[in-house]
């Protein structure tokens, strides 16, 4: 079995109204971000008190949160896309440093190292 390298890269979870979706995605396309997961429905508790996930009648209605892995030198370009958004709006972004093997998925394969990260 071939040895899997580690690479260091930023975890945002990006926890928002469902309607706001499109200008969420638009940012992280436009910025470069390969890809990205979206769940729906999620339920919580935070400073506007519970919220619960199943809204019957309107998605738009419950939150979501949007997952990305991205390289750090995309961290503060999106952050700052992000600010004037949350200035107005509800919701949270979450950043955490994560690994992972297959890099090639988040990154350009032009700016893809070979280092092994993980010692």
């Amino acid at each position: 079995m071939k040895n899997l390298n580690l690479h260091p890269l930023k975890k945002l979870e990006i926890i928002l109204a469902g309607e706001h979706q499109a200008f969420v995605t638009d940012l992280l396309d436009r910025a470069g971000v390969k890809g990205y997961t979206i769940i729906n429905n999620i339920s919580g508790k935070g400073s506007h008190g519970f919220h619960a996930g199943h809204v019957t009648f309107n998605e738009d209605d419950a939150l979501i949160m949007i997952i990305a892995a991205v390289p750090e030198e995309l961290t503060k370009p999106i952050l700052e896309g992000l600010a004037p958004f949350y200035d107005k709006h509800s919701g949270v972004v979450f950043v955490s440093e994560i690994q992972v093997t297959r890099v090639v998925k988040f990154k350009d394969d032009s700016s893809t190292s070979t280092e092994d990260t993980s010692k």
